[in-house]
Formats: structure tokens, sequence, C-alpha cells
């Protein structure tokens, strides 16, 4: 049986668009899973797992983009990149900083 192939559109929020820190922080959470990532805007395609390649999007505020995942962990890729972008790059480790334990 084939992996299915998983999509779902973004739009990013940060003020400061898809800037080196947030770029770094999606391709690090990508390359957490086996199954291939792209990032997808206006049918430019890149891979997920690249932060150069992320960077090479130009995502400013408001750039919708397209997570599409194939393989094994495709749902949880998307989904976990997806929730990502929708706090706006905030990661557990950017959240223990800002609120001790």
């Amino acid at each position: 049986m084939q992996s299915p192939i998983v999509k779902k559109t973004v739009a990013i929020s940060n003020p400061q668009g898809l800037h080196a820190r947030p770029a770094e922080l999606f391709a690090r959470l990508a390359l957490q899973f086996e199954s291939d990532v792209e990032v997808i805007r206006e049918g430019n395609r890149v891979d997920a797992k690249s932060i150069l390649h992320v960077l090479t999007l130009g995502a400013s505020q408001g750039t919708e983009l397209t997570l599409q995942a194939h393989g094994v962990d495709a749902e949880d890729a998307i989904e976990a990149l997806v929730r990502l972008v929708e706090s706006d790059f905030a990661t557990d480790e950017t959240m223990s900083q800002e609120s001790p334990s």
C-alpha cells in the first residue's frame, strides 16, 4: 500500500515573515520526520528540511504556503509544522524561556 500525500495550506502571520530563525525552526522540525516534506509557494516547490531552500521562498507576512508530505509519518509531520506556523513559530524551548515551569 502506498503512503498518502498529505497537504495543508497555512499563512505566515509573523510580521518579519519566514526569516532565518523561523526557517531554522521549521527545517529542524521537518527533519524529525521520515516522510518527504515540501513547501510550495506559487508553484515553487522546496525541500522543507533545508533551511536554505525554505528561505528562498521569500515568505513575508500574509504569504500562503502549502505544506505537503508523503511517507509513513506524513500526517504527523504536516500537523506538527502547521502547529509551528500557527503558533507564530513558538516552540517549547522559546515558551519555557518566557514562562518558568
